[in-house]
């Protein structure tokens, strides 16, 4: 695996061998001229993650936990560090990923953009246009079988019953793996899409949930979470024979770099901590130890899905379908992670909204690439891209983009910008590294970040002069590119 300054090495090769059509971020650029011609329409597996950060894998540099899994396929393919959900929270992310769009293009049933999890949930009728466009319709024309496991999250129009899918296991966690392992080493006459939807590391949620629930709903959440909460406990246990102090001193996660509250923190955040008790109780009652630990938990809870991972990859081998078999995985959004003093996700700093996104497909994705330089969106680029490999031309959102190209090695013009929604704002993230955010939970307020100069995200330049003209160009796109009339 190839560090950080592979984007220096793409760059360079680019500019050399642009017209040959193979530009890569790693030392597999030197077998693109091997890859196989395809015979046939690929197997495609969507496997999603639920709230894990594009930094929580090993082959992204993590050293607090392992993910042997996620690291083979990153090994055997691509991985791309600059990938950010539509809207980093579970519903509005997923339906992006079913549809292809942002969820704020729809409305919910007052009316209003459904930019945060309730509104999404009650996206009522789709319109033909849209049922025509969605990831399954065009996936249906091009004869593919489609099936789907595990968490769904979903309006009702939006399901995959609704779509068509088969639904082959309502389990989100060992059952879904093992179901999906027996379809995919079953037989098939058709070329299938599946999606596989594990719950981890969502199990984090209930740390704070169990720690303060304080109102009836968040008790009752409490309530309805026994498996949640027990798998929780699980990765929270810290190791046998070991004590406290050598658990802290030598085996659980430090706090971040970023950890005080970022500097003149904007309203929108207080409104956040505002709407879930258990939220505002997290930020002001954890001390840095509960803090720590909560990361160690984070960290076990993703080795379990992994594992599930592992399970489906290892099928797939089994198969004797590996060299027909376009493997993609991402996650919804991430989860800020004891970041600025925060747990859960729906914010726009990176521990929320920057997710991974990686691909393998043997003997067609040259293996070992990591892209640093492109913006993806798995909201609106999955759509486009696994449409391409089945054969099917496929647009929703004209924004999304075709990532075959990228996966394959090839030189291809790209946006410079990407935008991201959420329930407290709107961002646009461009591609030197800058993020323009224009929150609307509690009034208006911009925010000009340079992940640059401050990577963590402690502070903003939004009124240092030497910013004036990158902000006004991030406004323009804001504007007219991403959302127009916000």
């Amino acid at each position: 695996m190839l560090n950080d300054q592979t984007d220096i090495t793409r760059r360079t090769f680019m500019k050399t061998v642009a017209t040959s059509a193979v530009a890569a971020t790693c030392t597999s650029c030197n077998i693109v001229g091997n890859i196989q011609k395809v015979k046939k329409k690929p197997n495609i597996i969507f496997i999603c993650t639920d709230q894990q950060s594009a930094s929580m894998m090993s082959c992204a540099g993590n050293k607090w936990l392992k993910t042997p899994a996620m690291d083979y396929i990153a090994e055997n393919g691509i991985r791309f560090t600059r990938a950010y959900s539509t809207n980093p929270v579970c519903s509005p992310a997923r339906v992006s990923m079913i549809t292809g769009r942002f969820a704020a293009s729809f409305n919910d049933n007052q009316g209003n953009p459904a930019r945060e999890n309730h509104g999404s949930m009650k996206i009522g009728k789709i319109c033909d246009e849209v049922k025509t466009t969605t990831i399954a319709a065009f996936l249906q024309k091009a004869g593919y079988d489609l099936v789907y496991g595990g968490k769904e999250h979903l309006p009702q129009e939006l399901t995959p019953k609704a779509l068509g899918f088969q639904d082959i296991c309502d389990d989100e966690r060992e059952k879904l793996a093992e179901e999906t392992a027996k379809y995919i080493k079953s037989k098939h006459d058709k070329p299938y899409y599946m999606v596989v939807s594990l719950i981890n590391p969502h199990d984090i949620c209930y740390m704070a949930i169990r720690d303060f629930a304080n109102t009836e709903s968040e008790k009752n959440l409490a309530k309805r979470g026994k498996v949640e909460i027990a798998t929780l406990d699980k990765a929270s246990k810290i190791p046998d024979r070991v004590s406290e102090d050598e658990f802290f001193e030598k085996y659980c996660p430090p706090l971040p770099p970023n950890y005080p509250p970022q500097k003149d923190e904007p309203k929108a955040i207080d409104y956040l901590l505002e709407q879930r008790n258990f939220r505002r109780q997290a930020r002001d009652k954890y001390t840095d130890r509960q803090w720590r630990h909560h990361r160690w938990a984070y960290c076990r809870l993703t080795e379990f899905v992994d594992s599930k991972i592992q399970t489906i990859l290892d099928a797939i081998k089994q198969s004797g379908n590996d060299e027909n078999t376009l493997v993609i995985f991402s996650s919804d959004h991430g989860d800020n992670d004891a970041s600025h003093h925060l747990e859960h996700k729906t914010t726009f700093y990176q521990e929320s909204a920057n997710i991974p996104f990686l691909a393998m497909w043997k003997g067609q994705i040259p293996p070992g690439q990591v892209d640093n330089m492109h913006l993806v969106s798995n909201g609106l680029d999955l759509l486009p891209t696994v449409c391409d490999y089945a054969g099917i031309h496929g647009v929703s959102d004209t924004r999304g983009k075709n990532l075959r190209p990228l996966f394959e090695g090839k030189y291809i013009k790209w946006r410079d910008t990407l935008g991201v929604e959420s329930e407290i704002g709107r961002m646009v993230v461009s591609k030197d590294n800058l993020k323009y955010i224009k929150y609307d939970a509690q009034g208006l307020e911009e925010q000009l970040l340079d992940l640059n100069s401050d990577p963590h995200e402690t502070t903003h330049f939004t009124d240092d002069p030497k910013y004036t003209s990158k902000l006004n160009k991030l406004r323009k796109s804001f504007e007219t590119e991403w959302f127009p009339g916000h």
